[in-house]
């Protein structure tokens, strides 16, 4: 049997392709040597994400994960220790990098869709143990929240977080992969969220809709470190400007689009819960999480929507993630309504 065309993939906001502009403005990119720093088009991508973010340097990355890891590491080596949110990105989808790279030992609190609780950050850290505990060097922060639901951190607990840490000597990393979203969806200047935190990385290949590349932005002395270390990880690229003009043409067309993603995500999530046994908390940016419960079976649900040529994710016991992004149109959005409502009909059994 044939399956039948895929009409809304919504897996995730990574699968976008490049558009027709997009692909124009990589055929036509000055390139040189990147590990030389002979590369025109990367030089001017930093440049421009660092000056948005208010930091003095920035480096382009092959990955999110990648720029996320170096960040750490300018912050805390063997046998410090990070703390975080026991969702964050960094604890749960980067595969132990910390610790297998760094020898980075991590400690979490929980929190409610990923939202930043500062005093419960202050009293998990430990900004001198001493000879008896683990040093805490890094509070990290993820803004949006991928695992809490694309939730927006608010800017006071980000700023009373970094005033805190900064006078306990203690650094912050913002794993910032869908900042942007977090700035369209609020309207607080990127420069404003850059300034709470020691390093920020940035992803391109996610709401930007950029085929490949994250950014990390600090000050001169520690990108110049992070440089050392993404080479020492293998990250080391070429005539990499091909990718960075990608970069520099989501910055120009598809930042301020993405208000688009989050209209289509409040669509979306409010169809959603229309159906039977499903509840939809409304979405702060373009991430929409459903809550089966049982009998419903999130696996049952995802084979019948694949069969109607939509996709979503799994997202833990009993959850069902989708993503709105610039692949998915307003029809688009529909249909994932209308086959949602089928899916949930039919493993229920009470379809006509």
């Amino acid at each position: 049997m044939v399956p039948p065309p895929v009409v809304a993939d919504l897996r995730s906001d990574t699968i976008t392709r490049p558009t027709a502009a997009m692909r124009a403005a990589m055929v036509d990119a000055a390139v040189g040597d990147d590990v030389y720093g002979e590369d025109p088009t990367v030089a001017e991508l930093e440049e421009r994400v660092a000056a948005l973010l208010g930091h003095e340097a920035a480096l382009f990355m092959p990955t999110g994960s990648m720029a996320n890891q170096v960040g750490l590491r300018l912050h805390a080596g063997p046998g410090q220790e990070i703390v975080t949110d026991h969702l964050a990105h960094v604890l749960r989808a980067e595969l132990g990098a910390a610790a297998a790279y760094s020898g980075i030992t991590t400690r979490s609190w929980v929190a409610d869709r990923g939202l930043l609780d500062v005093d419960t950050a202050l009293e998990v850290m430990v900004a001198d143990g001493g000879p008896y505990q683990v040093s805490t060097a890094c509070v990290v922060v993820e803004n949006t929240h991928n695992f809490g639901g694309g939730t927006v951190q608010p800017l006071a607990d980000m700023r009373r977080l970094r005033e805190a840490t900064a006078a306990a000597g203690v650094g912050v990393h913002l794993d910032g992969a869908r900042l942007w979203n977090a700035h369209v969806a609020t309207g607080v200047p990127l420069a404003d969220y850059g300034a709470c935190a020691d390093t920020v990385s940035v992803c391109l290949s996610k709401g930007l809709g950029a085929p490949v590349g994250s950014l990390l932005a600090s000050s001169a002395a520690r990108v110049a470190e992070a440089r050392v270390w993404r080479k020492r990880l293998g990250g080391g690229m070429r005539q990499v400007g091909i990718l960075a003009a990608a970069g520099l043409h989501a910055l120009d067309h598809h930042v301020e689009r993405l208000a688009e993603d989050h209209a289509r995500a409040r669509r979306l999530a409010a169809g959603l819960r229309g159906a039977p046994g499903v509840a939809v908390a409304e979405p702060d940016t373009n991430i929409v999480i459903a809550e089966l419960a049982p009998p419903l079976d999130p696996g049952a649900v995802l084979a019948a929507l694949e069969a109607r040529g939509v996709r979503m994710v799994g997202f833990g016991a009993g959850r069902i993630r989708a993503i709105c992004h610039l692949d998915v149109d307003d029809a688009g959005v529909g249909r994932a309504v209308e086959a949602f409502a089928e899916a949930v009909a039919e493993v229920s059994g009470t379809r006509n």
